[in-house]
């Protein structure tokens, strides 16, 4: 049973009951309207979101959750903040005080402290070849634009930020943003809505604030390269914007997902590369989404020597998907696996408030994956086709880190 209201300061809200499930899960997303003015920004505010409020100390703060089994966590993606916890039913009221004081107290005092972890962090990060050649390709595909500020972007940056910056953000968000509120448990909706409100209702007003953040600009062709003397392996990533979750085509391109490399053993370019002509161990796709674009790449770890023949590898399989229709087979075998990766990452109450906030949160209803797995079983062979010679065109980059 789901439960929809509206706060009354305007945030979007369902609750979803499941019953006899022990642990109840809270997802709040808040957009992010607003490029982050130096790069690496908001990342850094959202991990000092849980480093002390005006109540709690750092120290304090986790010593309560660990006692009471509570995970909160606060996660920084491009496009909105998201808040959420999973607590026993009992301590429900309990992690929502925690939470509410985190959104509306947090001092961000570790300021410099947390700076100094998140470079080593990404420093550390950065040693992975894999890690680096995603890098390099993600700031070269969004060249000059937000969903291009990548970890080696952070770390030039990261000096810049002020403590003001910090505290500056956080407020212009909270207070020029839109929010959702998912809740689902084994919970009495007309209590948990009473705690909402004690809680939550004094946080700044959801608005329909429109994301300001502006298109990325189109690529062109682009080979970009890094040597790494270590890296044992060349690593290699092809990719092309493509579009989001407000087009059409999103069913079909989850679709090509899955049949092209998402799928693991059973996907085209694992059969192709790794069983067939043994170039790697591990070959797979992407499909990234953002609000304003989304990425979908092909990403490969082989032998320096293959190189070329990887690229090549990547091109005739593309070929082969835009030049020769799906049978209804291979199609239906791609829906099944997809509509049942989207069930089985729904099981339980924290992905279930995860994903309802996360479709609320870009416009779309809180049940809209239902409606999205219908969409998914209309898709045809021909609108595969029609996709692939759409959006994997020659305007793809390249990036490769090798020794």
């Amino acid at each position: 049973m789901m439960r929809e209201l509206v706060l009354n300061n305007g945030i979007k809200t369902c609750i979803k009951i499941n019953k006899n499930t022990p642990r109840t899960a809270l997802t709040l997303n808040v957009s992010v309207n607003k490029p982050e003015q130096v790069s690496g920004l908001y990342l850094l505010m959202t991990r000092l979101l849980q480093k002390g409020t005006e109540k709690y100390s750092s120290e304090e703060l986790s010593a309560l959750l660990d006692e009471n089994a509570i995970d909160l966590y606060t996660d920084m993606k491009h496009d909105y903040i998201r808040y959420r916890f999973v607590a026993l039913n009992e301590d429900f009221e309990l992690a929502l005080s925690i939470l509410a004081d985190i959104i509306k107290n947090s001092t961000f005092e570790e300021f410099e402290k947390e700076r100094i972890k998140l470079k080593g962090e990404i420093l550390a990060e950065l040693d992975s070849a894999k890690v680096k050649v995603s890098d390099l390709f993600t700031k070269t595909i969004y060249k000059n634009h937000y969903y291009g500020n990548s970890y080696t972007s952070m770390l030039e940056n990261m000096d810049k930020i002020s403590f003001d910056d910090i505290k500056y953000a956080y407020n212009e968000i909270l207070r020029n943003s839109k929010k959702s509120l998912t809740v689902a448990g084994d919970i009495d909706a007309i209590k948990v809505e009473e705690l909402l409100c004690k809680y939550l209702a004094d946080i700044p007003a959801s608005g329909s604030t429109q994301s300001d953040i502006p298109m990325p600009a189109k690529n062109e062709q682009k080979y970009v390269e890094l040597i790494k003397a270590d890296a044992q392996q060349a690593q290699i990533i092809q990719g092309w914007q493509v579009a989001s979750m407000n087009s059409e085509d999103y069913p079909s391109l989850m679709l090509l997902n899955v049949i092209l490399g998402a799928s693991g053993l059973s996907s085209r370019l694992f059969m192709e590369l790794r069983e067939k002509k043994g170039l790697a161990y591990t070959v797979r796709t992407s499909y990234d989404l953002h609000l304003k674009s989304s990425v979908f790449s092909i990403y490969i770890g082989t032998e320096p020597s293959n190189i070329k023949t990887s690229v090549d590898g990547f091109h005739e399989e593309i070929d082969k998907i835009k030049n020769i229709r799906i049978s209804e087979e291979e199609l239906n075998n791609a829906k099944n696996n997809l509509i049942g990766k989207q069930q089985f990452i729904t099981e339980t109450n924290s992905q279930q408030a995860n994903s309802m906030a996360f479709y609320s949160i870009l416009g779309y209803p809180f049940n809209y994956l239902d409606e999205l797995i219908e969409k998914i079983k209309k898709v045809t062979p021909e609108d595969i086709q029609h996709c692939a010679n759409k959006y994997f065109t020659d305007d793809y980059i390249i990036a490769v880190i090798r020794p």
